[in-house]
């Protein structure tokens, strides 16, 4: 595996979230910073769309609609790796079943897998497991 780093949508949201904790937001804007800086940083187009709806709807400030486009921009296309495929969906389902994670989860540990990444941020899943050749890591531990 190379030394690519997958960014689930919470570490995004974290990292422009105003209103939520302190130590949460330098830590995902720092893992953000690093992963375009070094540029090997991967998003998927469902983080994408996860970002934008979640800022939709729950307001996070300040994200404005020049807000949303300079962070599309600057941000999410330079990390946007993964798109949507059939052989995409296919290794969704098979992490699915053979590790009991949520449909969207296992479409995003089948993204990192296909983006050869190493590992995965987020919060959302079992920290220290390994799927696929991609070990899930909580960097707010």
């Amino acid at each position: 595996m190379s030394g690519r780093v997958f960014l689930d949508t919470n570490i995004l949201i974290y990292g422009v979230d105003k209103l939520g904790p302190d130590r949460k937001r330098q830590i995902a804007a720092s893992l953000v910073l690093s992963a375009l800086e070094q540029r090997n940083g991967v998003i998927s187009y469902q983080v994408v769309q996860e970002f934008f709806s979640t800022c939709l709807k729950k307001a996070i400030k300040p994200i404005t609609q020049d807000g949303m486009a300079e962070y599309l921009n600057s941000v999410l296309k330079p990390l946007l790796a993964v798109h949507s495929s059939i052989e995409l969906f296919r290794e969704g389902i098979d992490i699915l079943h053979r590790h009991k994670l949520s449909w969207y989860d296992s479409l995003i540990v089948a993204a990192a897998v296909e983006a050869g990444c190493s590992v995965l941020y987020t919060e959302d899943m079992h920290h220290g497991a390994k799927i696929g050749g991609v070990r899930i890591e909580n960097p707010f531990l």
